[in-house]
């Protein structure tokens, strides 16, 4: 069973049921991301680590997008 039909058979179940239907599958993805985010750097701090979170995404994406050309002023 897919996740679309998954869905859709919940929404039918809270329908006859007369319960609120539940949120698209996705709808929360960005969400979630952000709250794990925020709990990596929680307990990096709490261990006396450096909390690093944009470094290693901007390092990753250096290597993928070129270089910005700089304009002189």
């Amino acid at each position: 069973m897919s996740i679309t039909q998954q869905h859709l058979l919940d929404a039918y179940r809270a329908q006859r049921l007369g319960e609120p239907a539940p949120p698209a599958p996705g709808t929360h993805d960005w969400q979630v991301v952000r709250e794990w985010r925020d709990e990596r750097q929680f307990r990096a701090v709490v261990a006396e680590r450096p909390a690093r979170s944009r470094t290693r995404i901007r390092h990753a994406l250096s290597r993928w997008l070129p270089p910005r050309r700089r304009t002189s002023s």
